[in-house]
């Protein structure tokens, strides 16, 4: 890791998606805030290009505008990858970071890790260390990748300790940090918990299942018939409300909604979250979701076959329902048989993860930019 001795140091964080955008904000603020006489710039691949999965995103997190779009868009997943390699490269030779800071799993931070890897520039990665051991997954190959590369992985659970260690990556270049996608949720808590979105859409608190629902292996073939039926099953008993993320609107088609489940529009992040925290309980796909249910202790369904935060399962507010939508229609009767049990966040998951990622850079090479805030 470079010491910078003879200059401040030079950070580039990219973002490709929306929970990059989420997982990212308290970490380039934090950066900012603590190091203000270093260069610091991000960019912003454009893997989600639609605004509300991701302007809006940058618009709610009080993000700074990138200094570069990429404008990779959409593709299959050599395309993508491929895009973020070309248009990368050029942005890396030109601003000679020290560190280049890439956060979770999606296409866009495996394309910057071997960019960064190919020119020899040191990489850290936030929410290192998750693993599903299915290899099937793109997202299991692009974790696994980065980490790989990375110099510097900062660890949100225990059990990316131990999957790293298990791999065999040297103890010193693990640092369990904590979550940085709760050190967003808990700063925006008083402004999401006091919007009432439920309201909005006609529900009541406590009276209504939220469904995201977007992963290829769900929508994109046989099981969204079925789920859409088994959702149909579940508005007889609850009202379903489903943000609809463009893939799977596009799945969708004309298919005819059972009544009682309401489509709406992707949302942006306060909306989301108003809703997830006053929701019955959340039927999702997506990693994130995960966790932040597991913050707000709602009851969480997973619809997939396996899942990369088992600690969310450990602690008690997340069923992994399998990949198997008939499952679904339980989804009352769970909810009734949890009743309101309650349980403290995960170790760490308290608001503090990005101060101290910026710690460990203070300590690896960074001690002399720190300003006296820090």
């Amino acid at each position: 890791m470079p010491d910078c001795a003879n200059g401040s140091p030079r950070f580039l964080s990219v973002v490709g998606t929306r929970p990059n955008l989420v997982k990212m904000a308290p970490v380039i603020a934090e950066l900012r805030h603590r190091m203000p006489d270093a260069h610091h710039v991000v960019v912003h691949t454009g893997q989600h290009y639609d605004r509300l999965l991701s302007d809006v995103f940058v618009d709610e997190l009080d993000l700074p505008a990138p200094d570069y779009a990429l404008g990779v868009g959409s593709g299959t997943h050599a395309e993508q990858t491929a895009r973020v390699l070309e248009r990368l490269e050029p942005v890396l030779i030109a601003e000679r970071p020290d560190l280049v800071l890439v956060p979770g799993d999606v296409n866009s931070t495996l394309a910057a890790a071997l960019a960064a890897a190919k020119l020899v520039i040191p990489l850290a990665h936030v929410e290192s260390g998750l693993r599903s051991f299915d290899p099937t997954m793109p997202e299991e190959i692009n974790r696994v990748l980065t980490d790989r590369l990375s110099e510097l992985l900062f660890l949100h659970s225990d059990e990316a300790v131990d999957n790293l260690s298990a791999e065999g990556l040297p103890c010193d270049r693990l640092h369990f940090v904590g979550n940085t996608m709760i050190d967003t949720l808990v700063a925006l808590e008083p402004r999401f918990r006091s919007l009432d979105a439920a309201a909005t859409y006609g529900v009541r608190t406590g009276e209504f299942l939220l469904v995201t629902l977007h992963r290829p292996a769900l929508v994109d073939g046989e099981l969204l018939e079925p789920t859409i039926d088994a959702l149909g099953a579940v508005a007889r008993e609850l009202p379903v409300v489903f943000p609809v993320h463009p893939r799977t609107r596009k799945a969708i088609g004309r298919r005819k909604i059972p009544a009682g489940v309401c489509l709406l529009q992707p949302l942006g992040y306060f909306e989301f979250l108003s809703l997830a925290c006053d929701a019955a309980g959340v039927l999702t796909d997506s990693g994130g979701v995960q966790e932040e249910t597991t913050y707000l202790n709602v009851p969480c369904f997973t619809l997939r076959a396996n899942t990369e935060r088992p600690i969310t399962i450990r602690h008690g507010t997340n069923t992994l329902l399998g990949l198997e939508p008939e499952r679904i229609r339980e989804v009352p009767t769970l909810l009734a048989a949890r009743g309101l049990a309650r349980a403290e966040p995960p170790p760490l998951w308290d608001g503090h993860a990005a101060e101290r990622i910026v710690d460990v850079l203070a300590r690896v090479g960074y001690r002399d930019t720190v300003s006296a805030a820090g």
